[in-house]
Protein backbone atom coordinates (compact mmCIF):
# COMPACT_ATOMS: atom_id res chain seq x y z
CA UNK A 1 0.00 0.00 0.00
CA UNK A 2 1.00 3.57 -0.64
CA UNK A 3 2.55 5.16 2.47
CA UNK A 4 2.22 8.74 1.23
CA UNK A 5 -0.78 10.88 0.32
CA UNK A 6 -2.16 10.28 -3.13
CA UNK A 7 -1.94 13.12 -5.62
CA UNK A 8 -5.00 14.51 -7.42
CA UNK A 9 -4.55 12.24 -10.45
CA UNK A 10 -4.31 9.13 -8.29
CA UNK A 11 -7.36 10.19 -6.30
CA UNK A 12 -9.39 10.75 -9.49
CA UNK A 13 -8.35 7.36 -10.83
CA UNK A 14 -9.34 5.59 -7.62
CA UNK A 15 -12.65 7.40 -7.09
CA UNK A 16 -13.74 6.54 -10.63
CA UNK A 17 -13.76 2.86 -9.59
CA UNK A 18 -16.20 3.48 -6.73
CA UNK A 19 -19.93 4.04 -6.84
CA UNK A 20 -21.43 6.99 -4.99
CA UNK A 21 -18.35 8.04 -3.02
CA UNK A 22 -17.37 11.72 -3.13
CA UNK A 23 -13.94 13.27 -2.79
CA UNK A 24 -13.86 16.30 -0.50
CA UNK A 25 -10.99 18.75 -1.03
CA UNK A 26 -8.64 15.90 -2.04
CA UNK A 27 -8.54 15.16 1.70
CA UNK A 28 -11.18 12.50 2.34
CA UNK A 29 -13.88 10.43 0.70
CA UNK A 30 -17.42 10.16 2.00
CA UNK A 31 -20.64 8.33 1.29
CA UNK A 32 -24.11 8.19 2.82
CA UNK A 33 -26.00 4.92 3.23
CA UNK A 34 -29.70 4.84 4.09
CA UNK A 35 -31.39 1.84 5.69
CA UNK A 36 -34.98 1.00 6.47
CA UNK A 37 -34.50 1.01 10.23
CA UNK A 38 -32.12 1.52 13.14
CA UNK A 39 -31.31 -2.18 13.52
CA UNK A 40 -30.10 -2.51 9.92
CA UNK A 41 -28.01 0.66 10.32
CA UNK A 42 -26.28 -0.78 13.38
CA UNK A 43 -25.72 -4.14 11.67
CA UNK A 44 -24.03 -2.28 8.80
CA UNK A 45 -21.85 -0.30 11.21
CA UNK A 46 -20.79 -3.52 12.95
CA UNK A 47 -19.76 -5.03 9.60
CA UNK A 48 -17.71 -1.91 8.88
CA UNK A 49 -16.07 -2.29 12.30
CA UNK A 50 -14.97 -5.83 11.39
CA UNK A 51 -13.48 -4.63 8.09
CA UNK A 52 -11.77 -1.73 9.85
CA UNK A 53 -10.16 -3.99 12.42
CA UNK A 54 -9.02 -6.45 9.76
CA UNK A 55 -7.46 -3.67 7.67
CA UNK A 56 -6.28 -1.66 10.71
CA UNK A 57 -7.83 1.38 9.06
CA UNK A 58 -10.74 3.07 10.80
CA UNK A 59 -13.26 5.42 9.18
CA UNK A 60 -15.24 8.13 10.87
CA UNK A 61 -18.80 6.81 11.16
CA UNK A 62 -21.85 8.99 11.83
CA UNK A 63 -25.31 7.55 12.44
CA UNK A 64 -28.05 10.14 12.23
CA UNK A 65 -31.77 10.18 11.76
CA UNK A 66 -31.74 6.55 13.05
CA UNK A 67 -31.30 5.11 9.56
CA UNK A 68 -28.67 7.19 7.78
CA UNK A 69 -25.00 6.22 8.08
CA UNK A 70 -22.26 8.52 6.81
CA UNK A 71 -18.77 7.11 6.28
CA UNK A 72 -15.71 9.36 6.01
CA UNK A 73 -12.34 7.86 5.12
CA UNK A 74 -8.88 9.38 5.16
CA UNK A 75 -5.49 8.36 6.46
CA UNK A 76 -5.11 9.95 9.86
CA UNK A 77 -1.33 9.50 10.05
CA UNK A 78 -0.74 12.08 7.31
CA UNK A 79 -4.18 13.69 7.08
CA UNK A 80 -4.88 12.79 3.46
CA UNK A 81 -5.97 10.01 1.13
CA UNK A 82 -4.06 6.77 0.59
CA UNK A 83 -4.64 3.54 -1.30
CA UNK A 84 -5.93 2.03 1.91
CA UNK A 85 -8.87 4.46 2.02
CA UNK A 86 -10.04 3.28 -1.37
CA UNK A 87 -9.50 -0.37 -0.44
CA UNK A 88 -11.67 0.01 2.67
CA UNK A 89 -14.34 1.90 0.67
CA UNK A 90 -14.44 -1.00 -1.80
CA UNK A 91 -14.83 -3.49 1.06
CA UNK A 92 -17.62 -1.41 2.60
CA UNK A 93 -19.52 -1.37 -0.70
CA UNK A 94 -19.24 -5.16 -0.91
CA UNK A 95 -21.24 -5.47 2.31
CA UNK A 96 -24.38 -4.40 0.47
CA UNK A 97 -24.01 -6.70 -2.53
Amino acid sequence: MNEKPLDKEEIESNISKLNGWKVIENHHITKDFIFENFKKSIEFINKIAAISEKENHHPDILLHGYKKVNIKLFTHSFNGLSDKDFKVATEIDKILK
